[in-house]
């Protein structure tokens, strides 16, 4: 199958004022988004995530390397008309009412006039500002701003959702209704594009993930295979009488008759569970501890070595 977007060995420097050194902000990144998933894009401020993505949309050129979107070379324009977009600090006509912004979209992307009122009442509904569309901008908070700017990257029903840091400044009701609208788009089909830096939202809807590192991709794939199935630790949730002590794990808090021991092997489970009673405990949980995309993250985070600056000519 065609990817819907294709980056082949993309590379992107800058130079500051008056410089001859050049700064990398991406280093021969190559991936791949599949029709119809929701691909993840995660790394810090400043490792490179927005330039990919105007790179992607034809904004900004890269040194060296190719983009495709459809299968087609991504400079052509036409192809835009199938990609809605969502910057992370999105300028807004803040005199313009929420409905009049939706509508002046509709219109760049030549909707008729009985379709772009059902687009604008629907996408209004869905965002949930139904109420709030007769409302200029400038009275929007930052959540609604983020909101309206969400559904004006859906105005032109696109193919592909490109979003910068959809989540940013969101309560965690307008995170979980996000959520919500980038699953719908998959189960209707779409294929979404999203950066972040807030990985629990990334591991409940993504299909696969990048991990962008100083403008490296460090890591790419589903959860699943990203992440270690090894456990490192248990923890054993107990109500016990008295303060016996427990012959084997470590004792992590207590509080009143609750105790939370830490396991670290599979061994002092099994013998730590099997003679709870003669110690006068009751079992409550045991949780395995994981590896976490955090976890993954930070690791990869805390062993990249700072980028370099090479000299330009």
């Amino acid at each position: 199958m065609t990817p819907v977007l294709e980056l082949a060995g993309i590379s992107k420097s800058y130079r500051t004022h008056l410089s001859f050194r050049k700064y990398w902000i991406l280093r021969d990144l190559s991936l791949a988004v599949r029709e119809g998933e929701v691909f993840g894009f995660i790394g810090t401020n400043g490792a490179g995530k927005t330039t990919t993505i105007k790179l992607a949309l034809g904004l900004i050129f890269p040194d060296g390397g190719s983009i495709r979107l459809f299968g087609q070379d991504a400079r052509r324009p036409a192809l835009r008309s199938r990609v809605g977009f969502l910057p992370e600090n999105p300028y807004l006509y803040d005199y313009l009412t929420g409905a009049e912004f939706l509508d002046f979209h509709a219109r760049l992307f030549g909707v008729a006039a009985g379709e772009r009122r059902r687009r604008v009442a629907a996408l209004l509904e869905r965002v949930g500002l139904r109420n709030r569309g007769d409302r200029q901008l400038r009275h929007y908070s930052k959540g609604m701003l983020q909101r309206i700017g969400l559904a004006q990257a859906l105005i032109n029903d696109p193919d592909l959702v490109i979003l910068d840091e959809p989540m940013s400044g969101l309560d965690p009701i307008g995170r979980r209704e996000v959520r919500d609208i980038i699953l719908d788009l998959k189960a209707r089909g779409r294929t979404v594009f999203f950066s972040t830096h807030i990985l629990s939202d990334t591991e409940m809807i993504c299909d696969r993930v990048g991990m962008l590192v100083r403008g490296t991709l460090k890591a790419v794939g589903t959860i699943d295979d990203l992440l270690s199935r090894e456990v490192p630790f248990w923890e054993v949730a107990l109500r016990a009488a008295g303060d016996g002590a427990l012959p084997c794990g470590r004792v992590v808090s207590r509080r009143e008759d609750r105790i939370l021991v830490r396991v670290e092997s599979r061994q002092d489970l099994h013998r730590l569970l099997s003679i709870l009673n003669g110690h006068g405990a009751t079992l409550i949980s045991v949780t395995p501890a994981r590896q976490s995309l955090e976890d993954l993250f930070l690791r990869e985070s805390r062993g990249a070595s700072p980028r370099a600056a090479q000299e330009g000519a």
